[in-house]
This record gives C-alpha cells, sequence and structure tokens, in this order.
C-alpha cells in the first residue's frame, strides 16, 4: 500500500510516537521512509546577525544541528527495525516545504505528530501539522502525543 513514507520531525517531545509509528508502518509496508527536518526560516530570518562573528555561530547553524541529531536518532531506530531510512535537511517555512518534499519524493503518506495545545496557541500562531493537513494532497496521519496539563 505504501513504497513512499515521509516522516516530518521537529525532533520534539510531540515527534516520539509519529516516530515509532512511520518506523513500524514501513516495516509492514516494506517502504522506503524518508526523514525530514525544516529549517524554519522565519526563525534565523527574524535575527539581524549583527551579534555573531561568523555564521557557524547563529541560529541557523543550531537549527542545522538540532535537525541533524533529530533525523540521526530516527534513522539509527529505523535501522534497528531493519527499515531503509533517508534523511533530509531543507530550509524554509515548515509547512509548504515538507509538502514540497512530499510531492517530490512522490510520498504515497506523510506522518507527523502533534500535541494538544490550548485553544488560544493554536489560534494565535497556528500549527504546522493543521497547516500540512490544509495543503497536501496525499494522506496525512497525525500521532497525537498525550500532554500532562
Amino acid at each position: 500500500m505504501y513504497d513512499e513514507i515521509l516522516l516530518a520531525t521537529g525532533g520534539e517531545v510531540a515527534s516520539d510516537r509519529a516516530v515509532d509509528h512511520a518506523i513500524d508502518l514501513a516495516a509492514h509496508h516494506d517502504a522506503r521512509l524518508h526523514v525530514l527536518f525544516v529549517v524554519d526560516s522565519d526563525v534565523y530570518d527574524a535575527y539581524s546577525g549583527d551579534e555573531y562573528v561568523d555564521e557557524s555561530e547563529g541560529p541557523e547553524h543550531g537549527l542545522e544541528e538540532i535537525g541533524e541529531d533529530a533525523v540521526s536518532e530516527v534513522a539509527a531506530k529505523a535501522e534497528e527495525r531493519g527499515v531503509d531510512a533517508e534523511t533530509h535537511i531543507r530550509h524554509g517555512r515548515p509547512p509548504e516545504t515538507i509538502v514540497k518534499f512530499a510531492e517530490d519524493a512522490g510520498a504515497d503518506l506523510v506522518v507527523m505528530g502533534t500535541r494538544r495545545r490550548p485553544d488560544e496557541y493554536r489560534s494565535l500562531l497556528g500549527s504546522v501539522t493543521d497547516r500540512v493537513l490544509r495543503l497536501a494532497v496525499m494522506p496525512v496521519t497525525v500521532v497525537k502525543t498525550p500532554v500532562e496539563l
């Protein structure tokens, strides 16, 4: 049913269950797993960079390191299960970049994690997962992570 599965991860707790779910699906369907971290261009574009000596000290570099750690951790888990995983780091706005990557990779399914947030937060800032759900033409599976209130 699935040949190409995309796991979009931010490396946070909300992605933990989604990681396990995506790996399980890929193993079950003998599918290739693409693991994507998007370095949010809005975050690093918001900083002038004047306080940094060189670009390797700036927020973009820090976000890339977080992304590399996140996708490497998923790839290691996938390898333990015998799943072929390819890791990817992209720059841009996360929702649009995730959907574009999924289309370009021929993903049959996108897997994302989310956790419940207060309605006020969501209405002010929105959600990457919500936006991907609205933009994607392929199925998107959202794996919820419970949070303690």
